[in-house]
């Protein structure tokens, strides 16, 4: 038990102290975001909202996101990543407090939009202040770290917010998130300003080439688009089959959500430091997460037994342990030909297309073809998804050294 200890310990070792504060920065951000998981629930039950309402709300969302990545790439570059940071989550935490007083279908739309588009400009800057902050060796084991942050508060996230919703309502909720938001804001003025800062990994690219015109870049994320839609079902659609087919109240969703988070906490640095060793392509190991992932949903349809919900987060969690970090380490890396806050906020936004897309054709498909056929076509998206990520990896054989 000492040794295996002492070789989990290792595998944090060598990251940037810079990037231990992004972590906790994240993690505290990340504890208030217990509001979406249980979005669609709160729309369909306290609003009383249609599932085609709530699609649309979710599409609502994408285009927040998709128009706050792009933004925020673009005043990353502009201005740093440092103020668009803390410009980001200070409006956050304000505009999620202000969003629980919305209750009509359209104001609730514009209220989601406002939130994800200025939520999301913080995207593109934390991945390029992860780069700065980390030593190229040490990439994918600090976006490792930052997703561990960001699962450890996802899963406390859904279990708290279960317990909130159960003893007050779910207006606690935005409370919360708004008010995370902002104790974050705080922690990272006092601790990552650029006085006090180090940068380890600086790029100045005089003639940086465009990310538009990188062909291996825009297959990379039409795969992780289809990744994205496969995904994002576990934290839409996926609660209200959890509640309506196997009749789970919001606490047993908000563990079983959390759940995942925690499988990610506890697992997700060793495996990411061996599958590191074992010599297999970024490339590769994403077609590996994305089969897991699509068996996930199709281990769902071949039993009603309620332990089978279990083994299809496990599937997902793994196939996501994997995809994750890998395909974010692969966008660092081409991020160096170009202007970073350009080539991550492209990254940021195949992943906010599908949220457009992927909330809302999962609400109205489970709304007319059925929760089952809903998964068959997912585990087809999946296939799409491997299909993508192959041809990248011919691409790169015929073009390129092996990513």
């Amino acid at each position: 038990m000492k040794k295996l200890y002492n070789s989990y310990i290792d595998t944090f070792r060598g990251l940037s102290s810079e990037i231990w504060w992004l972590a906790l920065i994240t993690l505290i951000n990340r504890a208030g975001t217990m509001v979406i998981p249980f979005l669609s629930l709160y729309l369909t039950t306290d609003l009383n909202l249609s599932f085609a309402q709530v699609g649309w709300v979710m599409t609502a969302f994408g285009l927040g996101s998709v128009c706050g990545s792009w933004l925020g790439g673009k005043l990353t570059d502009k201005i740093g990543y440092y103020k668009v940071m803390v410009r980001s989550l200070l409006a956050t935490g304000i505009l999620f407090i202000g969003l629980q007083f919305l209750h009509t279908f359209a104001g609730v739309c514009l209220g989601i939009f406002l939130v994800m588009l200025v939520a999301d400009m913080f995207r593109p800057a934390m991945f390029v202040a992860l780069s700065a902050y980390s030593k190229p060796e040490n990439k994918t084991r600090s976006v490792t770290l930052i997703r561990l942050a960001i699962n450890l508060g996802f899963s406390a996230g859904p279990a708290v917010g279960g317990i909130i919703i159960t003893t007050m309502s779910y207006a606690g909720l935005f409370w919360v998130d708004g008010i995370t938001c902002i104790l974050a804001t705080i922690l990272l003025v006092n601790v990552l300003h650029p006085k006090k800062a180090k940068t380890q990994d600086s790029i100045i690219n005089e003639n940086p080439q465009s990310a538009y015109k990188d062909k291996a870049f825009w297959i990379f994320l039409a795969a992780m688009t289809m990744f994205g839609i496969v995904f994002l079902q576990y934290f839409s659609t996926m609660p209200l089959y959890y509640k309506d087919v196997h009749y789970l109240t919001e606490l047993e969703i908000g563990i079983l959500l959390g759940l995942n988070g925690a499988f990610i906490f506890i697992l997700e640095m060793p495996l990411i430091k061996w599958l590191e060793n074992t010599g297999y392509s970024k490339t590769t190991l994403m077609v590996f997460g994305a089969i897991l992932v699509g068996i996930s949903f199709v281990v769902l349809n071949v039993t009603p037994w309620i332990g089978i919900l279990l083994i299809g987060m496990l599937f997902m969690t793994v196939g996501e342990m994997i995809t994750f970090p890998f395909s974010n380490a692969f966008a660092m890396e081409r991020a160096k030909k170009g202007n970073q806050g350009e080539y991550m906020a492209l990254y940021s936004i195949a992943f906010s297309i599908a949220h457009i897309f992927g909330h809302n054709a999962g609400m109205q498909l489970a709304d007319s073809v059925g929760f089952e056929n809903t998964w068959y076509i997912m585990t087809l998206l999946s296939i799409l998804c491997i299909a993508l990520l192959w041809l990248l990896m011919r691409y790169l054989k015929k073009h390129e050294p092996v990513s």
